[in-house]
């Protein structure tokens, strides 16, 4: 577990700050991230790279000549937002377009994708580069939806080559798409991984027994199989990836051996053995091998093995040179180090016209309800985390904490400068998309968007006009998330307390009553279903039996916001 920290909540923002002093030739800080502390020439494509902190060296440790111009930093185990990633990528911006690699998780989905258009909207090209590596994840048929795991060092590594050697956008993304789909990633914990300031890891796995197909996101494995020797493991692994191979794969492979955080270096070079061994019984040639941590998971025991299989285009690319403060290989050009100032801060969002009196008074109760949703979810996060790390990674709790303290902070600092409903929701839905990331962060910004819109800052609050600002932000929510009713999402509950909202009269209190029961049922309903999107996907079946945590905290904060109406 985490023992040298000062405040839990902050621990990822001071790691990444520490890291960019502790490597100053080559990294500097900007808001979301970091970004190369070196000057890099005009015209070149810029590639990107991030998702949640708890991973070192990904991805911040992969910052540097040869290999990514900045990486975004989120929370524990929490895609950025969508501000920090457009950040850093605009930092990162050398007029040639920006390439963002992150792994297949739905919360890095929906914050790098609002990324991009953000950009786009900008006039910067830019394209999202999804790692889909992880053959546990999905099966053969199904590769788009496979988790990215420890085949983020090769995918990104290659990728950045390209960069770097002055292809065009097209080019690399050829190139991504490439390497992609000839990496193929199987691993297995011995033991969960503990979030910093919790006494407990987000899952147990029997001694002698190991969680086969690992996430690293504190998931626990697919399923639990009896450990054996080292041989044992090294067998299952390689024939798990043989099978999978990708078409006309070849004979050359870089074999990439991944430490989680707490498996032992000597314990990594005990099972490579067996595994070279048995990659070359099997015909292959043996290319470059890499034992050691390049994607970790906090203090989780375990590892992984990942293949590269090589062709003409990939191989140089993977043997050139980069320098970064985690990874390093042959020699790079003299540098110059870049000088200019990046910005500390997200923009945010401000009063540019005082909003109606009648406004105003609904942006005060907006504040208190805000105010009384983090109380109620600060009490609720230990239990919210706990049903998210049975199928999931365990920090919805944390995230949606997060996310309505920076919304009610937001929401009052405007709100005290005589903001409107639509400017103070505004600013607490993008102060919680920034703070929580995830995919509940983004969603939930979205949703308090939308019904800010529909309340706007020129008039008073009528029921009628409620029903519609909450059916505007089960749309939002449905059409960011893709999320349909029987998924095992928060749609679960929110689309039945929208319907039950707008089937229930005129009296507000008792219409949001009644929508709360229903969304309660709804919510409750989830425990007898397979989860089919999001980090629980993959863990389906173990999500049977406990409800949606998204649906959960759906239901505490609508309840909140039922007792300041009534």
């Amino acid at each position: 577990m985490t023992r040298v920290l000062n405040d839990p909540d902050d621990f990822p923002g001071q790691a990444v700050a520490g890291l960019a002093s502790a490597f100053p030739q080559h990294l500097k800080p900007v808001f979301g991230g970091v970004a190369r502390a070196t000057v890099t020439r005009p015209g070149k494509v810029a590639l990107v790279v991030g998702g949640g902190s708890g991973h070192y060296p990904a991805f911040a440790g992969w910052v540097g000549q040869g290999f990514a111009d900045g990486a975004v930093c989120g929370n524990i185990f929490s895609s950025p937002s969508g501000a920090q990633a457009y950040s850093v990528c605009k930092a990162a911006d050398r007029g040639a377009g920006v390439l963002i690699g992150f792994g297949n998780y739905a919360g890095d989905v929906l914050q790098f994708g609002q990324a991009a258009e953000r950009l786009k909207s900008e006039g910067i090209e830019a394209r999202c580069l999804l790692v889909t590596d992880d053959i546990a994840s999905a099966g053969p048929e199904e590769l788009a939806k496979r988790r990215g795991i420890a085949g983020d060092l090769p995918t990104f590594k290659v990728t950045g080559a390209a960069c770097e050697a002055g292809m065009s956008i097209d080019e690399v993304e050829a190139v991504f798409n490439r390497v992609n789909h000839r990496t193929r990633s199987f691993g297995v914990a011995f033991k969960g991984c503990t979030l910093p300031g919790a006494d407990h890891p987000l899952f147990e796995v029997t001694d002698g027994r190991m969680g086969v197909g690992m996430g690293i996101h504190g998931e626990p494995g697919i399923h639990d199989a009896d450990l054996g020797t080292a041989d044992d493991l090294a067998r299952m692994l390689v024939d798990g990836l043989l099978a999978d191979r990708p078409d006309e794969a070849g004979s050359r492979v870089v074999p990439i051996v991944n430490g989680l955080g707490d498996t032992k270096y000597e314990e990594l070079f005990v099972i490579w053995n067996d595994i070279r061994r048995r990659l070359v019984e099997a015909g292959l040639e043996i290319v470059d091998p890499q034992v050691g941590e390049f994607v970790t998971s906090l203090d989780m025991a375990g590892l992984s093995l990942t293949l590269l299989w090589l062709d003409e285009v990939i191989e140089p690319l993977w043997l050139a040179p980069c320098d970064t403060p985690a990874y390093r290989r042959g020699a790079v050009s003299e540098v110059e180090l870049d000088t200019a100032e990046l910005s500390q801060q997200a923009e945010e969002v401000t009063v540019a016209t005082a909003g109606s009196p009648a406004s105003q008074e609904v942006a005060n109760t907006v504040v208190g309800a805000l105010d009384l949703i983090r109380s109620i979810l600060m009490s609720r996060q230990e239990e919210l985390g706990r049903l998210d790390s049975i199928a999931g990674d365990g920090d919805h709790g944390i995230g949606m904490t997060r996310g309505s303290t920076a919304a009610v902070a937001a929401a009052r600092e405007v709100a005290a400068e005589g903001a409107g409903a639509l400017t103070t929701l505004a600013a607490a839905g993008a102060a919680w998309s920034e703070q929580a990331g995830g995919t509940s962060g983004a969603l939930w910004g979205a949703a308090l968007t939308a019904f800010g819109t529909v309340l706007g800052d020129d008039q008073g609050c009528h029921p009628g006009t409620v029903v519609e600002a909450a059916a505007a932000s089960l749309d939002a929510v449905k059409r960011l998330g893709g999320a349909q009713l029987g998924d095992k999402t928060m749609i679960d509950a929110m689309e039945p307390f929208v319907e039950t909202l707008r089937a229930t009269g005129t009296d507000l209190p008792t219409a949001w009553g009644a929508a709360v029961l229903a969304a309660d049922q709804g919510a409750r309903s989830t425990a007898g279903i397979v989860a089919r999107l999001g980090r629980s996907r993959p863990l389906g079946e173990k999500s049977l039996g406990t409800p949606d945590p998204g649906a959960i905290s759906f239901v505490d904060v609508v309840r909140a916001v039922g007792s300041v109406i009534g």
